[in-house]
């Protein structure tokens, strides 16, 4: 799967795809979901419950090779969620097929903080966590840095000592803080609400990474849905709706960062919320 936008290219390699229920999105109903016949087999498994992927997209722009968000990893201990710990798959030999073998990667982008967006950013060797990609600048929020570093959240904090930290202490680390032309069309835009310092990625205004600002196509019709995981659910909610004003305006191409099936589409208007249209 990959699209050219503006003569960058983007692929994507899926780590894995897994349900969420219901209640992943906290004003949800099981009648809400049903009533999004549109989203049935990609979106929505047989029992109702949100197919979400966790993938990274891969970005060739002016020559240079850029990952956004690095999944959840191999071998990080995560028992608070099994489908996260203990991990065995083939992540980075598939990075390979797509061109981006970890020592030719230029820059890595994570959207935000979350254990299931940082995983990749180290690899165990030796019994130590090493950074997954030794000439990458690594781009983060800084006031994502700021705050995970300062965390003791069950969930988080272990995800940015053994995921965040070595590339911090490798000097690795650009924080940006803002809006940021990375290169040639790409430019990352700060999307804050659901952590304090997420990222979005543009490239141009014809194509939109969205990170968690949407997790779901469902959030489309519904855009006022608070996420699990959100930080200020109010700003996500102001956050999640410029962004799709602004994706339907500009006939964006939307590709969901937790988005199933090919995680492209286009929104549409439709009354007071949107729509999004899959493409295949």
């Amino acid at each position: 799967m990959s699209w050219t936008v503006d003569g960058v290219r983007i692929s994507r390699v899926v780590e894995h795809v897994m349900p969420f229920p219901v209640d992943f999105f906290a004003e949800a109903t099981p009648a809400d979901v049903a009533a999004e016949p549109d989203l049935a087999l990609d979106f929505v498994d047989a029992h109702g419950r949100y197919r979400m992927s966790l993938h990274s997209y891969l970005l060739e722009a002016d020559g240079r090779r850029i990952i956004v968000d690095t999944c959840c990893g191999n071998g990080k201990v995560r028992p608070l969620i099994p489908e996260f710990d203990h991990r065995t798959g083939p992540y980075l030999a598939d990075l390979v097929v797509e061109g981006f073998a970890p020592d030719t990667v230029d820059a890595v982008v994570c959207t935000h903080l979350h254990l299931d967006h940082t995983g990749w950013n180290t690899r165990l060797v030796d019994g130590e966590w090493v950074p997954t990609f030794p000439r990458a600048r690594y781009l983060l929020g800084a006031a994502d840095v700021d705050a995970w570093g300062r965390s003791d959240d069950p969930l988080h904090a272990p995800a940015f000592a053994d995921s965040v930290r070595p590339v911090l202490d490798a000097g690795l680390v650009d924080p940006v803080e803002g809006d940021l032309p990375l290169v040639g069309p790409v430019r990352l835009r700060a999307t804050p609400g659901h952590t304090p310092g997420h990222l979005s990625v543009w490239i141009g205004d014809r194509c939109v990474i969205t990170g968690d600002v949407l997790h779901h196509p469902i959030q489309c019709r519904h855009p006022d849905w608070t996420a699990t995981g959100d930080g200020d659910p109010d700003l996500a909610r102001a956050t999640r709706r410029a962004l799709l004003e602004e994706a339907a305006s500009a006939e964006a191409l939307v590709l969901g960062t937790h988005f199933a099936g090919s995680s492209a589409g286009h929104v549409v208007r439709d009354g007071d919320a949107f729509r999004f249209v899959a493409e295949d």
